[in-house]
């Protein structure tokens, strides 16, 4: 095979990948949008005129979204003020205008996981019972170990035996090591067990589960406090991430949650779980803007590999479809494509 051709083979291949990505995006987002951007494309169509009358409805429609009150206000600041500068009188014309502030509000944060490049990357999980945390922590696992990296997850979550034996069983179902002890114990020390055994297995991710009781923030930061510093001690700089695990379909619950984990637990970045059980994923916005904390992975199904890294763009092409690929990869009618296909049909001739 020529040069040009596996070129044109990975490419598609990317294509491919994309477009699937982007599918689960649209696929799990689909409540969202026929609530939200149903009702705001209803009330464009509809709207003989941009007034009062107009603006008080679009903003009804943004806050049923939960994209937060806050946010909607300035939002909504910003197009009165856009529509006057650009005298826009049709209202079709403010679709593209509120998708690109969404997507700029969502651009202001960095997504991507804080991976080690030389070392083991240790992976704090946080959150209140019953948002899935385990469940996430096992799709993270299955999701890493597709990445042909070794993982070791941690049951630090030792008041509820539960908690443990529901990390065993995602555990065992992943194909990944579990570290535990018995109920009732230090959290720190499962911690410290944790490490050295996952360096003794030579992992390139540990994971580490945390109690999800409902704390007040003193406890809670005491908590965290005796765990981040054993595993800081063990694994200088870590860890390197603390995900906090929130349901979608919780609404503003889940911002509260955010805020009070945010003050005191270090967070650096959100899981949000069941996105595609919701009409109201604009959660997502309100958690980006108000918090300035940025959404790593959001859930998009029940599946294991429905787990997906937070794209800003394909949330919102989600929400306001688009072609993800608008220009072709390859130009099969350009000059140099040609060149490279008989180039490629010469070389396996010569073969």
């Amino acid at each position: 095979m020529g040069l040009f051709q596996k070129l044109k083979e990975k490419l598609l291949d990317t294509k491919q990948d994309i477009e699937e990505v982007s599918l689960k995006f649209k696929e799990g987002l689909s409540k969202t949008r026929d609530s939200f951007v149903g009702k705001m494309e209803d009330l464009l169509r509809r709207s003989k005129k941009i007034d009062e009358e107009f603006y008080e409805e679009l903003e009804e429609i943004l806050i049923g979204s939960d994209i937060g009150v806050n946010t909607v206000l300035e939002l909504m600041d910003e197009l009165r003020d856009e529509v006057k500068e650009k005298r826009i009188s049709d209202a079709t014309e403010l679709q593209p205008i509120l998708s690109n502030k969404l997507k700029s509000i969502l651009k202001d944060h960095d997504n991507a996981l804080n991976f080690q490049q030389n070392e083991m990357t240790v992976i704090v999980i946080v959150g209140v019972n019953g948002v899935g945390k385990t469940t996430t922590i096992g799709k993270l696992a299955h999701k890493f170990k597709q990445q042909n990296l070794k993982v070791v997850l941690a049951a630090g979550d030792t008041f509820r035996a539960a908690a443990i034996d529901q990390l065993k069983v995602w555990g065992g179902r992943v194909g990944v090591d579990v570290i535990a002890q018995q109920e009732g114990s230090d959290p720190a020390a499962v911690m410290y067990d944790a490490i050295h055994a996952a360096r003794a297995r030579k992992a390139d991710v540990l994971i580490c589960d945390t109690a999800g009781r409902l704390h007040n923030k003193a406890n809670l930061m005491n908590e965290l406090n005796k765990v981040y510093r054993v595993i800081g001690k063990e694994v200088p700089g870590a860890p390197h991430e603390v995900l906090l695990v929130l349901d979608a379909t919780t609404g503003q619950n889940a911002l509260q949650q955010a805020k009070t984990f945010g003050e005191t637990a270090g967070v650096t970045g959100i899981v949000l779980t069941k996105l595609d059980g919701t009409a109201k994923g604009g959660i997502v916005i309100a958690i980006s803007k108000e918090l300035s904390i940025p959404v790593k992975l959001v859930g998009l199904g029940e599946k294991m590999e429905d787990l997906q890294e937070f794209d800003q763009q394909k949330f919102v092409d989600a929400l306001f479809p688009t072609q993800v690929f608008e220009e072709p990869l390859i130009d099969e009618n350009d000059d140099l494509y040609t060149e490279l296909e008989l180039q490629d049909e010469s070389e396996e001739k010569n073969q």
